[in-house]
């Protein structure tokens, strides 16, 4: 059926209720599926409406879902899954069911595939392009063991553009690997797909010989154009070249109508008779049974909760969209800017910009690696290159950020999203780590900006240095000051006394802050300023690397206690830095680090998860309370 509304109530799903172990759902009759898939689409309308979340993609698999778990003795049968926001309906039937209106919320299921959560998630996801290795790795392992299992890898199309997917299906035809890879090819990964893959896979659709399956799982000719099959073993160089799955030495079967629950089910019991490397090829429609998403997969990629209270108040604006607006403006000075994005056009803020110069905007689809080197030889021409890319994502090319950028000094500016902590997405696309693995690389400047127009202008900044460069902001709306449209470069280094508290007081903590923690330090420096006899003043740091090394050394005789501050990996993050200079300069003084703790922190709310870390306002006085009463009364 056609949906149009996401319902508040719970709908009734008599067959579905009675599914909390998939060999529940393997005794019923298959022309019982159908009614299952429709149930399940309601309760996943009614679910994503009460939790928010990932919506689209899990509409879409929904058929796929329930003739994978009936076709396959799960969990024996390892199920992989591959961009993990589509398993929803995997979780559904796998006895999370009535969990599923927690996901993303404190304490409740996880965003993505969790291996704590349940033995059904086979490997934890959050990154794409990971399943074909970790579902290679249990077939192999499987088969030392003399226990084998079916291997089932769920990928997307857009997953398979990361060069991962296809080292990993190249590894597996060396092996001769009983494994089975679906690509579920939608179109799209979060915008629409892009590049030679996905014409190759639309090329697909419109040739391939017409075969079917038997019973033992081999193909034979039909006269009906109905199931197109490519032979690893039996089919000529030509017909190879017209496969890159085959080329690569898979068996290639499809493509498939994936909402056609018998042919599904028909398929996979077929192919499981088969060995070695199988792909195949179906074919979903983000949002299937939803008319709005049907109409608008990108806008409908994710959903808020519909339970949420309307507000009036006027928000400010998002980080992205301060960069999707500075970028802009650049462009609009300067010929030479070039914009690059792996498969982050909406949520990196580029949809102007992509409008407004077509011919200066790559989406590069599901490749970080590929993206920073692709600046990288952008650079070398004289042009100057801005990456927009999430901080999480990064991690993926951190090679690339060394050696092709940092180490041949090239000028690339990097626009790094999602920095800190994300909330509801978890720890899978938390970015916690990237002062740490920036500030030890050379020539690379990084910036953090307090609020919204010091983002602006840092960006600025970033993009007139001369080599690498990179701006980390958070996520969400920013701090609702006034964003001044005169780009304006900041000088490289040097940050910025911003509020003084008391300050002709004998004793001083000196506060410095990174980032986002610079408007919560002031609150909670007034507030200790307020409560106890001390004198405090809040440094707003601005630059990571290099570190303004010459404020702290100016202050360091009027302070009794240096705090740093940063929603970042206390470990080897902007604290550490401070740390180092003042051991290098042999400055003695106490110092407190407040920053994330050595652990993974699972989803919540981003206020939930910063008053957790003692990061938000009342936590960052709490601690420098503790330690301030524990230093004076040693004195």
């Amino acid at each position: 059926m056609l949906y149009t509304e996401i319902p508040s109530q719970r709908p009734v799903t008599p067959l579905l209720d009675k599914i909390d172990h998939p060999q529940q759902l393997r005794e019923l009759e298959q022309s019982q599926l159908a009614t299952v898939a429709d149930e399940l689409r309601q309760y996943i309308l009614y679910a994503a409406g009460q939790s928010g979340g990932h919506f689209g993609a899990n509409l879409g698999v929904i058929e796929l879902t329930v003739a994978l778990h009936y076709c396959f003795n799960t969990p024996r049968d390892r199920l992989v899954w591959d961009v993990g926001h589509q398993s929803y309906p995997h979780k559904a039937l796998t006895g999370r069911r009535e969990s599923l209106t927690t996901i993303r919320a404190k304490d409740g299921l996880a965003a993505f595939p969790a291996r704590e959560e349940s033995e059904f998630d086979t490997f934890g996801v959050g990154h794409s392009s990971t399943a074909i290795s970790a579902g290679l790795g249990m077939a192999l392992a499987r088969h030392y063991q003399n226990d084998p299992c079916e291997v089932v890898c769920i990928v997307g199309d857009g997953a398979m553009t990361a060069g991962m997917a296809f080292e990993a299906m190249n590894d597996a035809v060396a092996h001769d690997a009983d494994l089975m890879v679906v690509l579920n090819d939608n179109d799209m990964s979060i915008s629409c797909s892009t590049g030679g893959f996905a014409r190759h896979l639309a090329a697909i659709w419109e040739k391939g010989q017409s075969v079917n399956i038997d019973d033992q799982g081999k193909a034979f000719i039909q006269d009906h154009p109905e199931w197109s099959y490519n032979s690893r073993l039996h089919a000529s160089a030509t017909d190879a070249a017209d496969n890159l799955f085959k080329a690569i030495g898979f068996d290639y079967f499809g493509p498939f109508d994936g909402h056609d629950l018998d042919q599904l089910v028909q398929v996979f019991n077929a192919l499981k008779k088969r060995k070695g490397p199988r792909l195949i090829h179906v074919y979903t429609k983000k949002g299937k049974g939803f008319a709005p998403a049907e109409a608008d997969p990108i806008k409908y990629h994710a959903i808020s909760k519909i339970t949420a209270s309307p507000s009036n108040k006027v928000t400010a604006p998002k980080y992205s969209d301060v960069f999707g607006q500075w970028l802009c403006d650049e462009a609009a000075q300067d010929k030479r800017l070039l914009a690059i994005t792996p498969a982050m056009c909406e949520g990196s803020g580029m949809v102007q910009f992509a409008k407004q110069y077509p011919a200066r905007f790559f989406d590069v689809a599901i490749a970080e690696q590929h993206a920073v080197t692709l600046a990288a030889g952008m650079a070398c021409e004289g042009l100057k290159p801005v990456v927009a890319i999430y901080s999480t994502f990064l991690q993926r090319g951190y090679d690339q950020l060394i050696h092709d950028v940092a180490l041949q000094n090239l000028d690339v500016t990097f626009g790094i999203d999602r920095a800190g902590l994300v909330g509801e997405d978890g720890p899978t696309h938390a970015g916690a780590y990237d002062y740490a693995y920036m500030r030890t690389v050379p020539n690379i400047v990084i910036m953090a900006p307090k609020d919204e127009n010091e983002c602006r202008q840092m960006l600025h900044t970033a993009y007139l240095y001369n080599g690498p460069a990179a701006v980390r902001y958070p996520r969400g709306n920013g701090l609702g000051v006034e964003i001044k449209q005169e780009l304006t470069v900041l000088e490289i280094g040097k940050a910025e006394l911003v509020a003084e508290y008391n300050p002709g007081h004998d004793e001083q903590i000196s506060i410095l802050a990174f980032g986002s923690r610079v408007s919560t330090s002031i609150t909670a420096a007034k507030n200790l300023a307020e409560q106890h006899d001390v004198g405090v003043r809040v440094i707003n740091m601005r630059y990571v690397k290099p570190l303004d090394e010459q404020i702290i050394r100016d202050f360091a005789d009027h302070t009794s206690i240096f705090v740093t501050v940063e929603e970042h990996a206390v470990m080897a993050g902007a604290g550490s830095a401070v740390n180092e200079f003042l051991a290098h300069a042999q400055i003695v003084k106490p110092v407190l680090n407040l920053g994330l703790p050595d652990s993974f922190m699972h989803q919540a709310t981003h206020a939930q998860m910063l008053q957790a870390c003692g990061l938000d306002e009342t936590g960052i006085q709490k601690s420098i309370e503790k330690a301030w009463l524990k230093l004076i009364q040693h004195v």
